[in-house]
């Protein structure tokens, strides 16, 4: 069904990964305004409830741990049992792994490589999986959204230096683009968002940085120059889910302010040389 009363998503259920909060939440509430029913995930049972009020009876939640691969399985379980069916999801979840040893690669400890992957890589491919199995039983095509970030093609060194993050937002495109490939005679389509510094709880030591933010003024130079907030995602990711957007699939957004295409600017200031870690160094 196309748009019906200016909405893009009538008919239609979608399991928004990461909807308990920021952009997940903002993107959940886009859906539902657009006629969809939604099934929102969430570790944190008290914003999944917060989400259920927010959002009214067109929604459900599951509460669990995305890393896991049981909670994909329960969340389009869950929407094919409360609203009758599944026709799109949006990969939301993940994170940083900064305070958990990630950083340039001269630093990445074992534990924070592994923890970056669990939290971006694995749960991307337990959702993407329980998404395409369920639509090819279904025998019907739908929509699948994964979110990837600019730092997968364009770095920021200074200020941005989580290179298992960026691995893992990059891999996020790889996937995408080979199961668009692969499941587009199934009418099952891939794409990817790929915002840059936006304003949610995640992005919260970027936010408390004066220099950050000074330096975003300038890379992100759109609508006066200003961090983005979860809105500026949603009107890309309702198309997209939509199917106003059938004839696209393997494609990356970039919704930016325009980080990936201008130079930006630092304070005058010279880099300390990198820190070897002790233990890098050993004999």
């Amino acid at each position: 069904m196309g748009v019906v009363n200016g909405q893009r998503l009538v008919d239609k259920v979608i399991v928004v990964i990461g909807g308990t909060s920021g952009l997940g939440l903002s993107a959940a509430a886009a859906c539902v305004a657009h006629g969809a029913c939604v099934v929102v995930v969430g570790r944190n049972p008290e914003k999944c409830r917060a989400a259920r009020e927010k959002l009214g009876d067109r929604c459900s939640t599951v509460v669990g741990d995305a890393g896991q691969s049981a909670t994909a399985d329960e969340a389009i379980n869950t929407a094919v049992r409360t609203f009758g069916g599944f026709n799109g999801l949006y990969h939301v979840a993940g994170g940083s792994g900064r305070s958990r040893g990630d950083g340039p690669v001269h630093e990445i400890t074992d534990e924070g490589w592994r923890f970056t992957l669990n939290l971006n890589l694995d749960s991307l491919l337990y959702s993407n999986r329980a998404a395409t199995q369920q639509l090819l039983r279904l025998q019907h095509g739908g929509s699948i959204l994964n979110m990837s970030s600019v730092l997968a093609y364009s770095p920021s060194p200074r200020f941005f230096a989580t290179h298992a993050y960026a691995a893992t937002k990059a891999a996020a495109i790889g996937m995408t683009k080979a199961s668009a490939a692969y499941y587009a005679k199934y009418d099952i389509r891939f794409n990817a968002v790929a915002p840059a510094l936006v304003d949610t709880p995640l992005a919260s030591r970027a936010m408390s940085n004066q220099e950050i933010l000074e330096y975003v003024s300038t890379k992100q130079p759109l609508d006066g120059g200003r961090v983005g907030v979860p809105k500026d995602l949603d009107d890309a990711v309702v198309f997209l889910l939509s199917d106003e957007s059938r004839f696209i699939t393997g494609q990356v957004l970039a919704v930016d302010g325009g980080w990936s295409v201008v130079e930006g600017q630092y304070r005058t200031s010279v880099d300390a040389p990198p820190r070897i870690p002790p233990e890098a160094t050993a004999s």
